[in-house]
């Protein structure tokens, strides 16, 4: 408690001059401002692989280690008060609202049990990851996954092969079902608040993304036919009850059924902030912190504590609900949304920036946008950093004007749309859904691929559907 005493009366005492400590100026950084990024990446990748156990007891710990690896020497370089001014930014402005509107998901979703024996047959599957597509862009992708995760897992749970159900559920479910509407994934929401039309993708990436949900789920039903057939498949004991407390078969249905009218509060909550428009707000050390964005913020923490106050213990006990995936998840998020903090800087620089060749290389020499790159770029990018900030990089770099990107160039704004959205299910940490499914699926015992394993499976999987919808849309 001293500590957090001592950090708060540093901050405090800079407080005079965060406010007038400037943007980091990414064309003056050196590439090596990014070690700290790529060494919490690599630890994510690598330290469960490596050493499952001191990962699993310190994950928090190294995160805070990479965190300081850059707020520390940048503090030294460029003062402390431009390092404290950072942190604020990154803290109020990005990572509280992404954790407070993951965390009210996760409770609501938590709060919800789907009654009955579902049997994990290909078809009953399939129909699963078709509905979460459909759900995700209406509530989110996050909210979709946490909706359908674990039904689907208790569903599958007496298969021995389970990996490849959660991993097309976060290639489906988790990211490309979120591609239609602005509630369906954090980028699509940031255009909207930059002046996209909220029907706009539903517009027009609606062929591209039938083309890839589509492909998916024939692909994922041809593989859950083959293992469903194979001998002994299905021969693990069923752990979900088949019979009610009256020993009648257990029938469909939800408890907790009320949190579905939360998931809608959650969902207006999200779409308000993006249509009111107001400069209403405070300013805390040079960021400003919107009415809209406060109210959203404040109705999500009432939300979640309605969902935990009035959900019954036995719904909770029966979705075997813990904290333990939230909390993974916060805490390598708050290493990202840090750590990344330089390398955004740097690809905001745009062509004067150390990265100035991927920024280049969006544009052909007559200075047209090339759709194609546009594409590629914002997607392989987002599949490492955070897919939002990626896509609003890409958006200025695009020109930043809303009307002409809708109209005059609508195919650079669709690939940019479609490069964020799809390609975030290319790693664990391209989109938040992704990590958090994991650690449910590992939760419930499913063994789950490593870093690097799960890139097998979207490289032999998604990278070939996203060469052909290049020559199909987006040459």
């Amino acid at each position: 408690m001293h500590a957090f005493r001592w950090a708060w009366v540093a901050i405090a005492a800079c407080l005079p001059g965060l406010a007038r400590a400037a943007e980091i100026d990414g064309a003056q950084l050196s590439v090596l401002w990014g070690v700290p990024f790529a060494g919490m990446l690599l630890s994510i990748a690598l330290m469960p692989l490596f050493a499952p156990g001191f990962w699993h007891h310190h994950f928090g710990k190294l995160t805070a280690a990479w965190a300081l690896a850059f707020l520390l020497p940048f503090a030294a370089v460029h003062g402390a008060g431009a390092a404290a001014a950072n942190l604020i930014h990154a803290l109020l402005a990005e990572y509280l609202p992404f954790v407070i509107l993951l965390t009210a998901l996760y409770t609501v979703s938590g709060g919800i049990y789907v009654r009955g024996n579902l049997v994990g047959s290909p078809g009953l599957n399939t129909g699963m990851l078709a509905l979460g597509a459909v759900l995700a862009s209406f509530m989110g992708t996050t909210g979709a996954s946490m909706l359908l995760i674990r039904p689907l897992l208790r569903a599958n749970d007496n298969r021995r092969h389970q990996v490849h159900v959660v991993v097309f559920f976060i290639f489906i479910v988790s990211n490309a079902g979120g591609s239609l509407t602005p509630l369906g994934d954090p980028p699509l929401f940031l255009g909207f608040l930059k002046g996209v039309d909220f029907f706009w993708t539903v517009g027009h990436i609606f062929p591209e993304t039938l083309f890839l949900v589509g492909v998916l789920l024939a692909l994922f039903y041809a593989l859950d036919s083959w293992m469903f057939r194979r001998a002994g498949e299905t021969g693990l004991p069923d752990p979900t009850p088949s019979l009610d407390e009256a020993g009648r078969p257990s029938r469909l249905g939800f408890d907790g059924g009320f949190n579905f009218v939360l998931l809608l509060v959650v969902s207006a909550l999200v779409l308000m902030s993006g249509l009111w428009r107001t400069d209403a707000g405070f300013e805390l050390a040079g960021t400003h912190v919107g009415l809209p964005g406060l109210v959203r913020d404040l109705g999500l923490l009432a939300v979640t504590i309605i969902s935990l106050r009035l959900t019954p213990r036995s719904v909770h006990q029966s979705n075997e609900f813990g904290w333990a995936p939230m909390q993974e998840v916060a805490k390598l998020f708050a290493g990202i949304f840090l750590t990344i903090i330089p390398v955004i800087a740097m690809l905001k620089a745009g062509v004067d920036g150390p990265f100035g060749a991927i920024v280049s290389a969006v544009t052909r020499p007559d200075g047209s946008p090339d759709t194609l790159m546009y594409f590629w770029a914002t997607g392989l990018l987002s599949s490492f950093l955070d897919n939002a900030p990626t896509y609003l990089v890409f958006f200025n770099t695009a020109g930043g004007d809303a009307a002409e990107l809708m109209t005059a160039m609508a195919g650079t704004l669709a690939a940019i749309s479609a490069g964020a959205v799809f390609m975030g299910a290319n790693t664990y940490i391209g989109n938040a859904p992704n990590l958090m499914v994991k650690a449910i699926a590992e939760e419930r015992g499913v063994k789950m691929p490593s870093f690097f394993g799960y890139m097998l499976w979207s490289i032999a999987i998604l990278i070939p559907l996203f060469v052909i919808m290049s020559f199909i849309w987006f040459k």
